[in-house]
């Protein structure tokens, strides 16, 4: 497979392994009483470090995920702050990224700035789960090749072109109405996807079971006629003399004065039709979802009735649903004035969420902007009654005062991101709620020997992640009185820890608590703690592995 090179490639292609934890920090007076507060995030930071701070809890959970990153047009005037140990790097830190023909590493600094955090993302999708990334041609070739790396070509699933311009915009020879959405999943074995409800969808026929329209059910679809099976060709027997509207019965057996039915051949090229269903079960539905019928030009068919109203997705998005215009218009209807450039429309962020998502998923966007994707998700939830749940990560960016468009009283987007999903939850009389967080201090050997300790749970939580590669899936696990987080792969996780620095000082593995500790647990044991007090035989007569914080720890991360 082509690779993609860029300058600073080598220095952030494992950039995401060195990001420091952070602890998040809830803030309640901006969070929101529901019954699933818990569960709703609206994160407030970088989202580098906040994605690195969701993987504890999170890794492998996401179903879905959408982001709407810089298109980097040079025009944006957005900053790269990845602060890289790479003097080339070093030198585009706080440095607004500019225009084509003034800026000649933008592209260089957009794939930097992508990379360690696509990586995160990949981290935290479920091995069925999918992402979508919103991108216009700016950057879309840089952006298919850096994916195909990170996701792998073969997990592609598609690009959505979107009609988010009908008017167009004048960009001098040729006027721009489109935008595309690059769609892949973490494990295409794994990843399923949903059909569209087509609500406009009519039927020709109704049984007492419901409306249906009819297909033939011979498979039709020569590309895949070299895979077709032998017993999947087999004939059906369609009784002439036993009529109901119009079908007729059909049987497996042989009948007087039955008519031979066996899959056709194509006409073009030549090639033989099979069944879609096999004999099992097309005599379990006989005369029931399979029936006899005679066409206008007097041949008699074996057909599958099609009660379903789905649809497919198409890869042309073109409907006025997906407009820039129409993302502007709701955010302008929940604010009454303009508060945000640009804002995705809500049916857009809808549309991939149902192809893509389960009862409860948890939908992340973490270039949330102006909140379109939790709003999708509610108005989602109010009408099929499901529990997705949404996780919104916004830099706390800061506004050009300068622009007419902007009023004052919001000052900065992540105002405007939690503000909206209020408005939402209002407008709706919704019970639902969310949490709003802030990034806290770094979990890292820096921070706790300055004193900024994180709780006994946000750091269990990190060491069981560390020891096990996997977020902890029950927090009630956690026992801070016995010191013990969890268990993997039949070993014990504990951690002797207190966030009172004088008291920690004091912790250590000592021969009583080891007593006491494997008379109730006597299987492998791995321990992070400050200090031991036993030695290499004791260690392996109470079969435990020791990791010392807070230097140890992070030289095992």
């Amino acid at each position: 497979m082509a690779s993609l090179h860029f300058k600073g490639k080598s220095a952030v292609w494992n950039h995401h392994l060195s990001v420091p934890y952070h602890t998040l920090e809830k803030d309640k007076d901006v969070s929101l009483k529901g019954n699933d507060d818990s569960e709703n995030l609206i994160i407030e930071g970088d989202n580098l470090l906040a994605l690195k701070a969701l993987l504890p809890k999170y890794q492998g959970e996401v179903k879905c995920i959408y982001i709407d990153p810089p298109y980097n047009t040079g025009n944006e005037e957005w900053v790269y702050n990845d602060n890289v140990n790479n003097p080339l790097i070093k030198s585009w830190l706080g440095e607004v990224v500019g225009k084509e023909g003034e800026d000649f590493t933008r592209h260089d600094k957009w794939l930097c700035m992508m990379t360690p955090r696509l990586k995160l993302l990949r981290d935290l999708l479920s091995e069925d789960g999918v992402i979508f990334v919103s991108v216009d041609d700016n950057e879309l070739y840089r952006l298919k090749n850096l994916m195909d790396e990170i996701f792998e070509e073969q997990n592609f699933l598609g690009n959505f072109i979107v009609n988010s311009t009908p008017n167009a915009r004048d960009y001098g020879h040729v006027g721009k109405m489109h935008e595309y959405c690059l769609f892949y999943s973490k494990n295409i074995l794994d990843t399923e996807t949903e059909k569209l409800l087509d609500e406009e969808k009519t039927f020709k026929y109704k049984d007492e079971n419901s409306e249906f329209n009819i297909h033939p059910l011979y498979n039709s679809n020569v590309a895949f006629h070299n895979k077709n099976r032998p017993n999947l060709y087999y004939p059906f027997y369609l009784d002439t003399n036993s009529k109901n509207g119009d079908f007729y019965s059909i049987s497996l057996e042989k009948l007087n004065d039955s008519v031979e039915i066996f899959p056709p051949k194509s006409q073009k090229e030549g090639i033989q039709f099979v069944w879609r269903w096999g004999k099992k079960l097309s005599k379990k539905e006989l005369n029931k979802e399979i029936v006899g019928y005679k066409t206008d030009s007097g041949e008699f068919r074996i057909v599958q009735k099609m009660r379903t109203t789905n649809k497919i997705i198409r890869s042309l998005l073109l409907d006025k649903a997906f407009t820039s215009r129409r993302g502007t218009a709701q955010v302008e209807e929940l604010f009454g004035k303009k508060v945000f450039d640009f804002p995705k429309p809500v049916e857009l962020i809808k549309t991939f969420i149902k192809i893509s998502s389960d009862e409860d998923s948890i939908i992340l966007d973490s270039f949330a902007g102006s909140g379109t994707t939790a709003q999708a998700v509610m108005e989602l939830n109010r009408k099929d009654g499901k529990n997705r749940k949404f996780i919104l990560i916004q830099i706390p960016e800061k506004i050009n005062e300068g622009k007419p468009a902007y009023e004052a009283g919001y000052r900065y987007v992540h105002e405007i991101t939690h503000e909206r999903v209020k408005r939402v939850i209002k407008r709706d009389k919704l019970e639902t709620g969310f949490s709003y967080f802030k990034l806290g201090s770094a979990i890292d050997a820096e921070n706790m020997l300055s004193g900024n300790l994180p709780t006994y749970n946000e750091f269990a939580k990190y060491v069981y992640y560390l020891a096990s590669g996997q977020a902890l899936e029950n927090e009630k696990t956690i026992r801070e009185k016995d010191f013990y987080v969890g268990s993997f792969n039949n070993e014990s996780i504990y951690l002797l820890y207190n966030d009172d620095i004088e008291e920690l000082k004091k912790l250590a593995i000592t021969l009583d608590w080891v007593k006491k500790a494997h008379e109730k647990d006597s299987g492998r044991k791995v321990i992070y703690a400050p200090a031991c007090y036993l030695d290499e035989e004791y260690l392996a007569q109470f079969n435990i592995f020791f990791v010392g914080i807070p230097y140890n720890l992070f030289e095992r991360s």
